[in-house]
């Protein structure tokens, strides 16, 4: 199952991680500006209020950014097993790093928000995986 796992998130990272560069329009602009929001909720705020964007907007940020972040918590579980509190700082560093090459390489923007949408994502995987695994090895 390990190997399985690995090869599977490494084919879905890499999917995401183009997404993440050059999906949705996203053109590398020399004479841009850096963006970025570092105040924690204020993308979350300004969606589900309905500030910025349409309704299809409003669900891609707000659960698109939950959503595809899941398969990390269930699928790093079968490759190392980590406590919920080591994953996280270390799913989150990860995410961090993306999120700044993202600004520093102008094709995407740094958000605080991100990092939290996907670090819930991946944390309900990672629930979802610990309470599969759980029962599955405590009715053996």
């Amino acid at each position: 199952m390990k190997k399985v796992s690995l090869l599977l998130l490494s084919i879905y990272t890499s999917l995401l991680l183009y997404w993440m560069f050059f999906g949705f329009g996203r053109e590398y602009d020399a004479h841009a500006a850096y963006r970025y929001n570092i105040v924690p909720f204020h993308t979350i705020t300004d969606f589900a209020l309905m500030r910025v964007g349409g309704r299809i907007d409003q669900w891609i940020n707000l659960f698109g950014n939950i959503a595809v972040f899941v398969p990390f918590g269930l699928g790093i579980p079968f490759i190392k097993s980590y406590r919920l509190h080591t994953f996280l700082l270390r799913f989150g560093l990860c995410i961090l790093i993306v999120e700044i090459v993202q600004m520093l390489s102008k094709h995407g923007t740094f958000d605080i928000d991100d990092l939290i949408l996907n670090s819930i994502g991946a944390t309900i995987g990672w629930c979802v995986w610990r309470y599969i695994f759980k029962n599955r090895t405590s009715s053996s």
